[in-house]
């Protein structure tokens, strides 16, 4: 299976992508609901949380993970990827959303090479919009200066609109007073593109863009990794192979099921039915 992990269940904006881009693969969606939102903990406890997902869905039978959450992929999937997997799990592979995220942020093809010229490539200014330990990685501004170094780059803490999501506050005047707080001071600086570095934020989409000049273009992730994971696949036979295509889906959290498969249902629109697992730690 693929398996995809966030910390609360903003990464179905991602899922609803990929199962578009990638009909038939067999998927399991886990979302850490319980531990949600990561993005003030600690890096120690980031990480810590982030391999105790990954290893679960491994031994669901996932062979590639998808970290659907920036804060885990800003803070964990180096270390998980370079000597965790090599150690414990060499078979096995997982992906983060920062380095797609950025080559599309970019104006770059997928699969940039650093130092490559590409038409497509834009100049100026772009922001970022994440959350405060994302943002306290420089995740996006260590792959934009590989990739893009003549880009200058904008990065906004946004720490209380993950707790809009969650709560289900996508709308109304409090919640444009939120957006506005941090929206603001980015748009007052002239970006060409803001990309939503967190996958709760497409949620908050369109009060967002009715609030960003038109000028400006809003990116959110859901179709950046989709058609980027795609690229990647091609790229990877053999990993590409493992994967099973029985058109199945599952879903778990870590919080209560019911409650988690009542807002999934919003966000897909589509029933779904969800499973309370306990990760180990």
């Amino acid at each position: 299976m693929i398996g995809v992990f966030d910390s609360g269940f903003g990464g179905l904006t991602i899922l609803d992508s990929l199962q578009r881009a990638l009909p038939g693969y067999d998927t399991l969606f886990l979302a850490d609901s319980a531990r949600a939102p990561y993005g003030a903990r600690s890096h120690d406890v980031i990480h810590g949380y982030t391999l105790e997902a990954v290893e679960w869905l491994f031994d669901q039978g996932c062979t590639l993970v998808v970290l659907a959450c920036n804060t885990a992929s800003a803070r964990a999937l180096r270390n998980i990827q370079q000597l965790h997997l090599p150690a414990h799990r060499p078979d096995r592979r997982v992906l983060g959303v920062v380095r797609p995220s950025v080559e599309a942020l970019a104006g770059l093809p997928p699969g940039a090479i650093p130092g490559e010229t590409h038409p497509s490539a834009i100049t100026g200014s772009v922001a970022v919009l994440a959350t405060e330990s994302t943002v306290a990685s420089d995740s996006y501004g260590i792959e934009l200066r590989k990739l893009a170094p003549q880009l200058h780059l904008i990065q906004q803490p946004c720490p209380l609109w993950v707790p809009l999501v969650e709560a289900g506050e996508l709308e109304g005047p409090g919640t444009e007073w939120f957006l506005r707080r941090y929206l603001d001071p980015v748009v007052a600086q002239g970006p060409q593109r803001i990309l939503l570095g967190c996958t709760h934020y497409p949620l908050l989409y369109p009060a967002i863009r009715r609030l960003v000049p038109p000028h400006i273009e809003v990116l959110s992730q859901g179709e950046i990794i989709a058609e980027r994971l795609a690229f990647w696949l091609r790229k990877h036979a053999d990993q590409e192979k493992k994967l099973s295509r029985g058109g199945q889906v599952r879903f778990a959290t870590t919080d209560d099921s019911e409650w988690f498969a009542r807002r999934g249902a919003r966000l897909l629109g589509r029933p779904i039915t969800a499973e309370r697992v306990r990760l180990k730690g």
